[in-house]
């Protein structure tokens, strides 16, 4: 039954990754079709972002209230629902709208998995969860560069609404499978844990929460602006081309997190993190090869998403060792709540940016965040060995 229950968190996380690279993907076409400017990407970015922020800043709460396996339910039919919203659309303010159930559905699952993951599991397991979050990222690019080449961007949207609903269904189906789990694993360990506020002055938090919102100001960019870098520096690429590289940092993701997987028990979180940032920093180098044609453009994106694949796992899964699991579930509510309002808005003022000196600019925005990055996890295990020898 273990494995079973496994089985089907794992496939959770596939359906969070799954609404996560399709803007990305499709806004050249939704932007042409749309009549909209390239940066109106950002508003969207934003109002999906903030409303996962919202509901990760809930999720302490929620692990405290509701079961997991109930929380996963509501937030899956809320992305499912956002989804079919977005495949209906025909006029830009109506994705706004429908980004709104899009967003919600993210941030409370996100944090109550890694919750429950880290409190309950290894490293190995915490990195094969992320890399399902990859392989959801992984597919949907594929499903919206088909539908680009069969149908439009509509059909990207209702076909990975349908592939969200079959997720949907097989949940449902394994409900009885955390009845035991959940209440012997997750309950004891949540029934004294404490709030937001408390959290925030334990040693060290402040600069996590610093590290996440860079971490995912680089991540979210990337994955928002990837295809439009390609269609707006490289030359006789096609749509269809150009709507499946918004797989390349999610592919990057999942490659370096199943690698991981196999080798955690030999490396610490920290030491995967410094060489998740020089993968990181090999990847923008090869982006900043002056080139008019895409292939370096290529590898060093794939590189990128690789060097950013055991960052995002390892803080997550360090959070009950180095702030106790006291604090742990409140932590890493607070830590995707910073995540994802880097998600929220550097994306956003990435794409203001771009609009006034080009998308050649996109490596140079990423090398800066990798940098913050850097600095605020390194003061922070300072800041956290300090607290623990006092």
């Amino acid at each position: 039954m273990g494995s079973l229950l496994l089985a089907v968190i794992y496939l959770a996380f596939i359906s969070l990754g799954l609404p996560d690279s399709l803007l990305g993907s499709g806004w050249p076409a939704m932007q042409s079709s749309l009549n909209v400017p390239s940066s109106y990407a950002g508003y969207i970015s934003m109002t999906i972002s903030l409303m996962t922020v919202i509901s990760s800043l809930f999720s302490p709460h929620l692990i405290k209230k509701m079961a997991v396996k109930w929380i996963v339910i509501i937030s899956i039919t809320l992305t499912v629902c956002g989804l079919l919203g977005f495949s209906s659309v025909n006029q830009y303010w109506q994705l706004l709208v429908w980004a709104i159930p899009y967003g919600l559905g993210a941030g409370s699952i996100d944090a109550a998995l890694n919750y429950y993951v880290a409190s309950n599991y290894s490293p190995r397991v915490m990195n094969f969860l992320h890399c399902f979050y990859g392989v959801g990222a992984v597919i949907s690019p594929n499903i919206m560069a088909f539908a680009l080449l069969k149908a439009n961007w509509h059909s990207g949207y209702l076909w990975t609404a349908i592939l969200q609903g079959f997720i949907l269904f097989v949940c449902i189906i394994s409900l009885p499978l955390w009845k035991v789990n959940e209440k012997a694993n997750v309950d004891s360990e949540t029934s004294e844990s404490v709030g937001i506020m408390s959290s925030l002055k334990v040693p060290g938090v402040i600069f996590t929460l610093f590290a996440f919102f860079s971490y995912c100001a680089g991540e979210a960019t990337s994955f928002l602006w990837t295809s439009s870098y390609f269609a707006g520096t490289k030359s006789n690429i096609n749509s269809e081309l150009i709507a499946s590289f918004g797989s390349l940092i999610f592919g990057g993701l999942m490659l370096e997190r199943l690698i991981v997987s196999f080798i955690s028990h030999r490396l610490s979180d920290r030491k995967l993190i410094r060489i998740g940032l020089i993968t990181e920093a090999i990847g923008i180098l090869l982006v900043l090869i002056p080139s008019s044609q895409y292939y370096l453009a290529v590898i060093g994106f794939l590189i990128i998403g690789t060097g950013m694949g055991p960052i995002y796992p390892a803080i997550q899964h360090m959070a009950p060792a180095n702030f106790g699991k006291k604090f742990a579930a409140a932590v890493i509510g607070l830590q995707m709540a910073s995540a994802y309002i880097g998600s929220t808005f550097m994306p956003m003022i990435f794409g203001f940016i771009q609009q006034k000196t080009g998308i050649w600019i996109m490596p140079y925005y990423l090398a800066f965040f990798a940098l913050l990055n850097f600095i605020f996890l390194e003061l922070a295990y300072r800041r956290i060995a300090v607290y623990k020898n006092k």
